[in-house]
């Protein structure tokens, strides 16, 4: 039985270098599992061979992007294909003397003639000034980022999981109007795990709006 009470929105638990939990899979409207695409693999194949009337779905635990996975033939195998394909870690290489290396990648940019003639004015050239405006702009809107991508984060989720389920649209409007109170309570009734992961996707987008009200009581005590 599901609890009365509307999900808490909580901090999502930060996951150590030495256990990365990558992925999220659901089976209907349960959490099936969370883990590396190995783990969820294993448990996504076993389950579709004891209910494979169930839809399944597969997220990427950071961005909540759908994710396809090759569940052919028994558990292990599709752990073992999922294992292989995964990004393998960077090797570590000794650091040379000399300049460190950026690590920079080459893309194609398109600009106007007056833009060039500007970047190439500057001391470093074209790539360097643009290097530091980036940077600079990433400096200027942490806040702001951080909550864009938790939006699209909670909406990507939302939209592949609660589409139908009561108050989906006003958990959307709650979501990027920052009103956490009413997101939460859109959420009420729910399944359990739908509402958790979404409660967790959507924690940055409510961060500003949380520290708001938790300032509010102690900025009134100092009221004259």
């Amino acid at each position: 039985m599901q609890s009365a009470t509307s999900p808490a929105i909580s901090p999502p638990a930060l996951q150590p270098e030495s256990s990365p939990a990558t992925f999220i899979a659901f089976l209907g409207s349960r959490c099936l599992v969370e883990g590396t695409a190995a783990e969820v693999a294993r448990a996504a194949a076993a389950a579709l061979q004891a209910a494979p009337q169930e839809p399944l779905l597969v997220f990427a635990a950071v961005s909540a992007q759908l994710v396809e996975l090759d569940l052919r033939g028994s558990p292990e195998e599709a752990a073992a294909r999922a294992a292989a394909s995964a990004p393998a870690a960077a090797p570590s290489v000794p650091r040379s003397r000399g300049r460190p290396q950026l690590g920079v990648v080459a893309r194609e940019v398109t600009l106007l003639p007056r833009h060039w003639e500007w970047l190439a004015s500057q001391p470093g050239g074209a790539s360097v000034t643009l290097r530091k405006l980036v940077e600079a702009a990433r400096r200027g809107s942490p806040a702001a980022d951080t909550v864009r991508l938790a939006q699209e984060r909670a909406y990507r989720f939302l939209t592949a999981m609660a589409g139908n389920l009561p108050e989906y649209e006003t958990a959307l409007r709650a979501l990027f109007g920052r009103d956490r109170i009413r997101f939460q309570a859109a959420l009420h009734g729910w399944p359990e795990d739908v509402a958790r992961i979404a409660c967790r996707l959507a924690t940055d987008a409510f961060a500003e709006d949380a520290q708001q009200q938790a300032q509010q009581p102690s900025q009134e005590n100092t009221k004259p």
